[in-house]
């Protein structure tokens, strides 16, 4: 095990090779998230978007000494009588998370709770390991959700996903998760590792400005935000950019493009 991850901590994170891994890092807490950790996820999620060199950003969770892997047990609750936070502050976490310039790989090794769903529905993409859960508790705690997180949900599940969650704290298995089309990858833990770098890896492989950009027309559209002459913008920028004319000609000569972010 790195160093890092010798004693439980707020959130590691690691760039290298434009890649940023950020790390829940309390397991013997089933890497519960104390307001201490929101903090530093913010700082961490800050710290990405203003290196131009990250590309990709892999939330993931130390589970070593689990019984059972948990990727995150939610919000610790404690948390809520702590003046200025609990569920407002929480839900700074999500969607400062969703906003990031970088492609987000939630990559669930272990199960997953409460808040902690949210933050993973914030990532654009998702991978799952077999056997783990996810199950959101708020109204049998007796709480209402907050409004960004319903319309994740309802975005991310469907209406009636969204209501099994809410109106029935029920769990959903990682084949459900994997049957509603949340997961690009459900594996086992053989191949957990060669799985995600495969994802990783398909994503630098993108032009970088057309990605970003075009996640930037995904969130708009989504939100109900999207002016047609914005992305008309976006489409003809891209259009004449020397990404696109090696992407082109990378094509026609049958070999990987090496785009230049330009």
């Amino acid at each position: 095990m790195h160093a890092a991850f010798a004693q439980p901590s707020v959130p590691v994170l690691h760039i290298e090779g434009g890649v940023a891994t950020l790390t829940l890092n309390r397991p013997a807490q089933r890497n519960r998230l104390e307001n201490a950790d929101l903090k530093a996820l913010l700082v961490h999620f800050d710290t990405v978007n203003r290196d131009p060199g990250v590309r990709v950003l892999v939330l993931t969770a130390n589970t070593a000494g689990q019984p059972k892997p948990v990727f995150c047990s939610g919000y610790d609750i404690g948390g809520f009588d702590e003046p200025g936070h609990g569920a407002t502050f929480f839900e700074e976490i999500p969607d400062a998370l969703a906003a990031l310039r970088p492609v987000t790989i939630g990559a669930l090794n272990g199960s997953v709770y409460g808040g902690a769903t949210d933050v993973v529905l914030a990532c654009d993409l998702r991978m799952g390991l077999q056997g783990i859960e996810w199950r959101m508790p708020a109204t049998a705690l007796g709480l209402h959700y907050y409004p960004s997180g319903l319309q994740r949900y309802v975005s991310r599940f469907g209406l009636a996903g969204a209501k099994r969650a809410f109106l029935t704290a029920r769990p959903f298995t990682a084949q459900q998760l994997d049957a509603m089309g949340l997961l690009e990858a459900l594996v086992g833990p053989e191949d957990w590792a060669q799985t995600l770098q495969a994802l990783v890896d398909d994503v630098l492989a993108l032009a970088p400005v057309a990605v970003q950009e075009t996640k930037k027309s995904l969130r708009e559209i989504e939100a109900g935000q999207a002016d047609e002459a914005r992305l008309r913008e976006r489409e003809q920028t891209s259009s004449q950019s020397l990404d696109f004319a090696e992407g082109r000609a990378a094509f026609a000569q049958r070999r990987k493009p090496v785009f230049v972010g330009r």
